[in-house]
């Protein structure tokens, strides 16, 4: 995806309906596509609309990430929550990489977890999850599942399952990484995609392939978790509490 907002805004929306899904997790800057001039993406922007209408159709909460500025003109890579009532700021990543920091600081340090039907989902971007600390502080506060939407490039194919798997066995919690698909700016031509669904045992639940478009599902229970479906592609993975 590039930075064509409306356009952007359509095709989550169809992947919320599409899913299936109590919750629906997109990758890092999904709105906007991985470009650092991208505008900053407001709550009430009336772009955002097709995905607010989605969600109340299917009664999805969307984790959406779009670049958001503060009122003292800060900019972050961020996530927002968007359900049937509009999009709230939920997130602002914490660990940006030094090629981000031209544009983007960081958010405040503080766990950041959201919880949907009794379930807490602790939530991260992309590089919080190399970082053992992000995690241990979201299972202080009781996470129940780690969400994440993620950016990689193909040749770190390895990253994002040892970093799920340690994160799931050290926590006892599932995990969720959404991996943007495709191609997108600052030199990711090739980006990985391959959006996953881990046990808390490490096992994987669901994964996509590295083509755009498909979904990886899994339907997460108190006692364990069961394969739901997989789709052939990644552009989002999706988890839904039952």
């Amino acid at each position: 995806m590039s930075y064509g907002i409306a356009v952007n805004a359509v095709a989550h929306a169809d992947a919320v309906r599409a899913a299936g899904a109590r919750v629906v997790v997109f990758p890092e800057l999904s709105l906007t596509g991985y470009e650092f001039d991208a505008p900053a993406v407001a709550v009430d922007d009336p772009r955002l609309g097709p995905i607010v209408d989605a969600c109340a159709q299917s009664g999805t909460l969307a984790l959406v990430g779009a670049p958001v500025d503060d009122p003292d003109g800060r900019s972050y890579i961020a996530v927002l929550a968007i359900d049937g009532a509009g999009a709230t700021v939920v997130y602002r990543k914490v660990h940006v990489h030094s090629s981000e920091a031209g544009r983007f600081s960081p958010g405040p340090d503080v766990p950041a977890v959201v919880e949907v039907d009794g379930w807490r989902l602790g939530l991260a971007v992309c590089r919080d999850t190399g970082i053992p600390g992000h995690a241990a502080a979201l299972a202080a506060e009781g996470m129940d599942v780690y969400a994440a939407g993620i950016l990689d490039h193909r040749r770190d194919a390895a990253v994002p399952p040892e970093r799920a798997r340690r994160i799931a066995g050290e926590h006892g919690v599932w995990v969720a990484f959404a991996g943007f698909a495709g191609s997108t700016g600052e030199g990711f031509d090739e980006a990985l995609g391959r959006s996953g669904i881990w046990a808390p045992d490490g096992r994987v639940l669901a994964q996509a392939g590295p083509e755009v478009g498909g979904i990886a599902r899994a339907a997460l229970n108190r006692g364990g978790a069961v394969r739901t479906a997989e789709g052939p592609a990644s552009g989002g993975a999706d988890a839904g509490p039952a």
